[in-house]
Parts: structure tokens; C-alpha cells; sequence
């Protein structure tokens, strides 16, 4: 019986907490936009590869290219 009186100003110090990250969360504009995070998954962004990945994307085009000639059943498209 005697936990009570910890648990019971603890929860509300514990709410009072919650309160007051609430109110900070609202003003400083936390929940301003609400819809544009939910339509972010919906559009792809084209995401340009840094000058390195289009190095090694443009040699491995090559080397698909030479297995392609040595091995003439490869369906080419």
C-alpha cells in the first residue's frame, strides 16, 4: 500500500513531462505540415549517382558488352 504514494506523484510528474513536450512539440511548428510526409513515399525523387557509381556503372556496361561478343547465344535486346 505504501508503493502508492511513489507510483502516484511519479506518474504525474511522468504527465506533466508529457504535457510539456506536447506544448514544445506545437510551438515550434512540429505539426505544421501533417499531409506532405504521407505523399513523400508516393513520388520518386531522381536521385543522381555520384561521378564514381557512373564510372563503374559505365565499366560494367563494357564488360556486359565483351561477354556478349564471346557468347553469341546471348539474347541481346
Amino acid at each position: 500500500m505504501s508503493i502508492i504514494y511513489v507510483l502516484i506523484p511519479l506518474a504525474i510528474i511522468i504527465i506533466l513531462i508529457a504535457i510539456g513536450v506536447f506544448f514544445w512539440a506545437v510551438k515550434s511548428d512540429q505539426f505544421n505540415d501533417l499531409e506532405r510526409q504521407g505523399y513523400n513515399i508516393l513520388f520518386d525523387e531522381e536521385n543522381i549517382p555520384p561521378k564514381d557509381a557512373q564510372a563503374q556503372v559505365k565499366d560494367s556496361t563494357t564488360k556486359n558488352k565483351n561477354v556478349e561478343d564471346k557468347h553469341p547465344t546471348v539474347n541481346k535486346p
